[in-house]
């Protein structure tokens, strides 16, 4: 069973960083791209930013020059370094994964969600 445990979220006052991580674990052979997205109440769930297994980068426009995602393939780990919070950042941060598991497939999985709040 394959599995995307996100952690660090909590509350922060505005202009605050926080740090996300995203570990996955299973029966995994090999990680193609992650990233994170997020949700905000009564909105779609939108992109923030995705990193190849080459670590080539995108970011949502909203995110350039605050947030920065970067990864550990030897920890399967995905991690988003998000600074100069605003309030509009508040939301639940999903992790997301291209992974191929141990049945030859490639699919995608998420992670639980993670609550960011950001207070003016």
């Amino acid at each position: 069973q394959v599995q995307l445990v996100e952690s660090g979220g909590g509350l922060v006052q505005a202009g605050g960083s926080l740090r996300l991580s995203c570990v996955a674990s299973g029966s995994i052979r090999r990680i193609g791209t992650m990233g994170w997205y997020r949700q905000a109440p009564g909105k779609q769930r939108e992109l923030v930013a995705t990193i190849t297994d080459e670590r080539d980068t995108a970011y949502a426009d909203f995110v350039k020059g605050r947030f920065t995602i970067s990864r550990d393939n030897a920890k399967n780990t995905v991690y988003l370094q998000m600074a100069s919070l605003l309030p509009e950042d508040t939301a639940v941060y999903f992790c997301y994964a291209r992974l191929l598991t141990a049945m030859i497939v490639w699919d995608d999985y998420w992670g639980q969600g993670t609550q960011v709040t950001v207070s003016s």
